[in-house]
Formats: structure tokens, sequence, C-alpha cells
């Protein structure tokens, strides 16, 4: 008997191993029954994809992006949504230029505009027993932060004896050049966009000495000198000028120039207040936090604003419209064919609590 089941028992861990396999296989396929991350669907796409940029074929193309529920988005005329296979050198341009895209709240929408409602005042509440008497707490107060994405667009050129042959990788190109443009694009944007044709970027807002920080204003601490950076304690002032809840996740952000002049500093001992990264590809700190490099950030300046300490993530948000939409000139450019390519993106910043600025002025 003891031996039958264990028989019995190996008959079913076969059983369960196999159907193990099964599903293994299902999900490195991308073949979900019934679900919407269809593997075959996806190549079908991405073949047919690759067809119409090459020879302005349609090969059912329409009638894919149709299937995927994507009709209001792309059209014959109007182009197709850009596969994968260009989406992705494009998104890997993106993140390695675009430090915002790092550090930022990311947020895929369909329609035009991005809303979210703010706590002003965090959670109202107080202690209480079973008996004891339940006072009024405050309301709390609501702020209503509206995004709204902006269109970009780029035109990459290729000859048509390059699409013609069939070792020219077309789709990643395409990707790589469209990728480069945007996130050049984007780093404007991002940090000074003005928020009517382009993304409001993060120097845009207004700002307020910290001391008189109110909500929709960007509070900043004064280096104590009208144009240079000169004095280690503004630092830490800064560090702390930030509330302990974001000060956690909270990284600094600023320029090549900029952490060139912070190295040089040290604190009242002697010690460097900059540590190089200890690991392999590690980020350098300042202060215990990472150092986040981006050349759209302000030099050293009367009046400029060169380094900024914030929890990003609750800080920033970047509203991206789902896809991006491509159409396929051969006429305008000839004998290159043009691929016009548009995307819209937005940025704005959603809790002004969690960031804050160095200014460089006296007072």
């Amino acid at each position: 008997e003891k031996v039958e089941k264990i028989n019995a028992d190996i008959s079913r861990l076969s059983e369960m191993k196999a159907q193990l396999e099964k599903i293994e296989t299902v999900v490195a396929r991308g073949q979900f029954p019934g679900g919407g991350n269809d593997g075959g669907a996806k190549a079908e796409h991405a073949k047919a994809f690759g067809k119409w940029m090459r020879t302005g074929v349609d090969a059912g193309l329409r009638d894919l992006e149709v299937k995927a529920e994507m009709s209001t988005l792309s059209d014959p005329d109007g182009g197709f949504l850009t596969s994968d296979p260009v989406m992705g050198p494009m998104k890997e341009v993106l993140s390695a230029v675009s430090k915002m895209r790092e550090l930022a709240n990311i947020v895929t929408i369909t329609s035009d505009e991005y809303k979210t409602l703010v706590d002003k005042l965090g959670e109202s509440s107080e202690d209480a027993t079973e008996k004891s008497t339940r006072k009024t707490t405050d309301t709390p107060t609501f702020a209503e932060v509206s995004i709204f994405v902006k269109e970009m667009s780029a035109k990459p050129k290729v000859t048509q004896t390059m699409l013609d042959d069939p070792a020219f990788n077309t789709e990643g190109f395409v990707g790589k050049f469209i990728g480069r443009t945007f996130a050049a694009r984007e780093g404007t944007w991002f940090w000074s966009g003005d928020g009517v044709k382009q993304a409001k970027g993060i120097s845009s807002y207004s700002t307020v000495a910290n001391a008189s920080y109110t909500w929709g204003k960007v509070g900043y601490i004064a280096s104590g000198h009208a144009s240079l950076l000169n004095n280690a304690d503004k630092i830490f002032d800064l560090q702390h000028a930030l509330k302990t809840g974001y000060r956690g996740p909270a990284k600094w952000l600023m320029n090549d120039n900029t952490l060139l002049a912070l190295r040089k500093f040290k604190d009242g001992e002697g010690n460097y207040l900059w540590r190089p990264g200890l690991l392999e590809n590690a980020p350098d700190t300042l202060l215990g936090k990472p150092i986040v490099i981006d050349d759209y950030v302000d030099d050293i300046g009367a009046g400029k604003y060169p380094i900024w300490f914030a929890d990003w993530n609750e800080a920033y948000t970047i509203v991206d419209r789902f896809g991006v939409r491509m159409l396929r000139d051969p006429y305008s450019s000839k004998p290159y064919v043009e691929f016009y390519t548009t995307k819209k993106t937005g940025g704005g910043i959603v809790m002004y609590e969690a960031i804050k600025a160095l200014k460089i002025t006296a007072s």
C-alpha cells in the first residue's frame, strides 16, 4: 500500500510538472487565451507594420489595429501606431537620456487631460476610546491638479534603397532617431516648458522663500551670496527644508558643472560632503542621498536655481497619451521616405511640498 501511494504521488507530480511546463511556454510566448497580451497578434502586427514601413502597403495593418481596439488612435490617412520593433529602441534612448523619466511618476492615459486631487492638509484624525466624546476634526482641503498633454513631432528620413535592403533594420533605425529627437525635446519641456505648447517645466513654477512657503509655489533656500555657491551649510539647510516624509526617497538634481563645485565642499571637520558610488553603476551621493545629473538644470549664477532636492516620484508627474502615431510620406522629400511621427506628452508638479530648490541670492 505504501509503494502504491508513493507511485500515485509520483504520477501526480509528473502531471503537475507537465502542466507547469505548458504554462511556462504560454507565458514565454505571451499567449494568454482570452487576454489582451496575445504574442501571436503582436508578431502579426509587427510583421504588417514592417511591411507598411518598407512598401507603404497596408497588408491588413488597419484591421489588426481595429481588432486590438486602437481604432480611435490610428487610421491609414493619419498614420498607424508604432509597433514594438520601433518603440523598443525609442524607449531605450528616452530612458537613457531623459533623467526626469528616471525620476518622476509616469502615467499613461487615452485622453488629452490628466486630473488628480491632492490632500493639502494630510490625514485629519484624533485619539479616541469607546465612550469618549468625538471632536470635529479638520476637513481635508483638496487641490485639483490638471496636466494637459502637448504634441511633439519628428521626421526621420530613409532612402528607398535602404528600405529595399532586407538586411537594413528600418524599425530600429527609425526608433533610435525618434528616441534621440524626442528625448532632447522632453529634456527642455520637463525643465523649462511653458505649459502652453509644451509640458509645464519645473523651473517655470513660481518660487518663494521656504520660510514663507505656500501651496502652489516651490520653496527655496537662499545661497547667502548674490552670485556664488560658497556656503556648505546651505546644502544642509536645503536637505532639511524637505519634510522627513519626503526626505527618505529624495534625490539631488543638478548639472555637471554644479557637481564639480560641490565636490570641493567640506564639513566642519574637513570631510568632503560628496561621496563616490562604491559599487558599479551606483550613483554618487551628497549627504547620503543620490545625485542625478541633468544638463538642462541651471548653472550657478545670480538668481539661478542650480540645485534641487525632492522626492521626485511624488513631486512631478509625466503624462503620456497612449500610442505614438506614424505617417509614411514618400512624396515630400524625394528620394527619401519620411516617417512623420507624433507623440503627446505632458508634465507638471502635483505635490509642491515634495520639492525644494537652492537659489543663488544673498537673501
